[in-house]
């Protein structure tokens, strides 16, 4: 499906690079969203997120203040000038949202796995001009992030963006969602078009972590910033750990070094010519390493000997992480190739064996 994406103007914000959206994860309070609101406004700050239905992954936390909130992002409108987003995940929420003249909607990551729901929030939104902002599934999964977009670029809404937040894990990471920053940049390559925003809050999942990702995804040419700003974030109702102040996310911004993508790359042609002859040779020698795994593969066979031998690729494992390190590459990224090596190989030689 052709998608031909309308630019986000509104008029007041600057449309260089980052354009930024900042507010607490979740309303609170009246108090808590206007003191919050207020402080961001005087900091520059144009476009003000806040939550009014949070979906948690277990019953019994806040779970957002509810329709009554809408009428704080009202105010912060009337009072600041600035423009209000939220998140919706059902039909009703947008109806609501609409009424009480939210300006921009998102969709959040654990809606965005529901086609059901997509599909819910694109029909109530037939025939409205609104901006709205896709955040990626919690699972790694681009066709599905993809869908989401069809579904509402189907239902008329073509001013659209895409927030990444990184990818769930089940296991202890640096970072509480993980970036997989290359799901975004085939997003970008499939539609050069399309904005993409970075939410380093819950990528992160950390306050100290929010200013070293805000400058990798400007230094991907990401076109913006969802940030997530409260008056205290200690004393947060909801992710406590990955809000900051206003006064800091004014000095992450001002820290940020924002590259100038309108540079010609005539320099960088003889190093690209040496990286494609490169690549050239890498793809000649895995063709070769292939050939002779499905020699193995017939060897194996005609001596019923099983595909897996562990103990073998357990050596190939070791010996090349160790090799991979001492030519200073990383040993994850080494490990990850011969991952996909592998299992390759193994394809290959299943081929074999079902001849």
């Amino acid at each position: 499906m052709e998608m031909k994406f309308e630019a986000i103007k509104l008029p007041g914000v600057d449309p260089q690079r980052p354009v930024v959206i900042a507010g607490p994860c979740s309303a609170e309070t009246e108090e808590q969203v206007m003191e919050t609101a207020r402080s961001l406004a005087d900091r520059g700050i144009k476009i003000f997120r806040a939550g009014i239905w949070k979906p948690r992954t277990k019953p019994g936390g806040f779970e957002g203040i509810g329709a009554k909130g809408l009428a704080w992002l009202k105010r912060v409108k009337q009072e600041t000038g600035m423009y209000v987003t939220t998140e919706v995940a059902t039909k009703d929420h947008v109806f609501e949202a609409l009424k009480a003249g939210v300006d921009l909607l998102w969709i959040g990551a654990r809606t965005t796995v529901n086609p059901f729901a997509v599909q819910e929030i694109a029909d109530a939104l037939k025939g409205v001009d609104i901006p709205v902002l896709i955040k990626n599934p919690v699972n790694p999964d681009l066709e599905l992030w993809i869908g989401a977009f069809q579904r509402l670029y189907s239902a008329g809404i073509h001013r659209l963006a895409a927030i990444h937040r990184g990818f769930s894990t089940y296991d202890k990471k640096m970072y509480r969602n993980l970036p997989l920053w290359h799901i975004p940049i085939e997003l970008r390559r499939r539609f050069p078009d399309l904005p993409i925003f970075c939410d380093p809050s819950h990528i992160g999942g950390k306050r100290e972590l929010i200013a070293p990702l805000c400058q990798q995804a400007m230094d991907l040419s990401f076109d913006g910033l969802i940030i997530e700003s409260h008056c205290n974030p200690d004393a947060a109702w909801s992710d406590a750990a990955q809000q900051i102040t206003p006064d800091v996310l004014d000095y992450v911004l001002n820290l940020l070094v924002i590259r100038d993508s309108t540079q010609t790359t005539e320099n960088l042609t003889e190093l690209r010519r040496q990286i494609d002859s490169i690549d050239e040779q890498m793809l000649e020698l895995l063709a070769k390493r292939m050939r002779i795994s499905r020699e193995i593969g017939v060897y194996k066979k005609e001596h019923n000997m099983p595909i897996l031998q562990a103990p073998r690729y357990s050596e190939i494992l070791e010996k090349r992480s160790n090799m991979g390190e001492q030519m200073d590459l990383n040993t994850e990224f080494v490990k990850e190739i011969l991952k996909e090596i592998h299992e390759e190989s193994v394809r290959q030689q299943m081929i074999i064996m079902n001849e």
